[in-house]
């Protein structure tokens, strides 16, 4: 499976090893939906990091790189814009691209981050802001599934280095779990996937997992790959486990469609193993696919110059849902 380079796409060209550094380029404001569990901000702080060294190892233009989150855990997104406002008080409005670090074109990228980038246009007049895709879904978000169930033991995807991160330093916290006293098959065909998304209360959300469920299943060759759902809608995770065991599927992997660890990551875990899964992934998080994913998305915006506006952001592939 093959991706775009990053030095194909329009906005964000290698530029001399040196210099990257120097070069005036806007500030990038990841935006996550935050959690009270600390493992979360850790994640996220980790996925930074690591594409702010992509950028670096590429000989791209590194990004001014900050955090926000949507809410449960500081800062806000509206204390991160003033802080760049207040930095660079000029005549002339400062660019800012603003990304949501979010799986689906969801609820909240769609309806609660356009409205807090709306407030700050009224109130911080010093910003530009372009308004960058949501994550995915996108293939690179496979290839991090692919990453994250290496790591509980199932066949490595052709052409992967090896499970977990590249970088060694990277935190990984919220790592998978796996069952004792089960050797997994070494085929995909013996294996069946679940692949455990948030879930949300809008059919259209949903039918967008399903979309990439079968995706994944044609690309990798597993014996099955079911969308599940943490809340909202059904199956859970756990229903979607034991519904592959009693139709005969010799083992049974789920597959964490979470950016971050956190409470539905723990609930997903176990409820699935109850089940009978052989294993559950950890969430996305600073896989390397992601962070290549962030510069990706930061460069489209970057090409774009998309401002604010009503127009609800979609993705590459077409697709659009909600993870509310």
């Amino acid at each position: 499976m093959r991706y775009p380079r990053l030095n194909a796409v329009p906005g964000l060209a290698p530029v001399h090893p040196g210099r990257a550094n120097g070069l005036a380029v806007p500030p990038l404001v990841a935006v996550a939906h935050g959690s009270t569990d600390p493992r979360a901000a850790a994640a996220i702080a980790g996925l930074m990091r690591l594409a702010s060294e992509a950028a670096g190892r590429r000989g791209l233009p590194v990004p001014d790189m900050r955090t926000a989150f949507l809410g449960h855990a500081p800062p806000s997104v509206g204390q991160v814009l003033s802080a760049l406002a207040d930095q660079d008080p000029g005549s002339r409005p400062r660019h800012v691209v603003v990304l949501p670090l979010l799986l689906t074109a969801a609820y909240h990228s769609e309806a609660d981050l356009p409205a807090l980038l709306g407030e700050a246009r009224g109130t911080l007049p010093g910003l530009r802001i372009s308004y960058g895709e949501p994550l995915g879904p996108h293939p690179l978000l496979l290839r991090a599934l692919d990453r994250r169930l290496a790591e509980c033991g199932a066949p490595a995807a052709p052409g992967m280095t090896g499970p977990g991160s590249q970088w060694p330093d990277a935190p990984q916290p919220g790592r998978g779990q796996v069952a004792r006293g089960r050797p997994l098959p070494r085929s995909p065909r013996d294996i069946a996937v679940v692949l455990a998304s948030a879930g949300s209360s809008r059919p259209a959300a949903n039918a967008a997992i399903a979309r990439i469920a079968v995706r994944w299943q044609a690309a990798r060759g597993w014996r099955a790959v079911v969308p599940a759902y943490a809340a909202a809608s059904a199956p859970t995770p756990g229903q979607a486990v034991a519904a592959l065991l009693r139709d005969g599927a010799p083992c049974v992997l789920v597959a964490t469609y979470l950016l971050a660890p956190g409470v539905f990551a723990d609930q997903v875990a176990a409820a699935a193993l109850r089940a009978g899964a052989a294993g559950v992934s950890g969430a996305l998080g600073a896989a390397p696919e992601v962070a290549e994913l962030i510069l990706l998305r930061y460069a489209s915006a970057l090409a774009g110059s998309r401002r604010m506006d009503p127009a609800q952001p979609g993705d590459a592939l077409g697709e659009t849902g909600s993870c509310r």
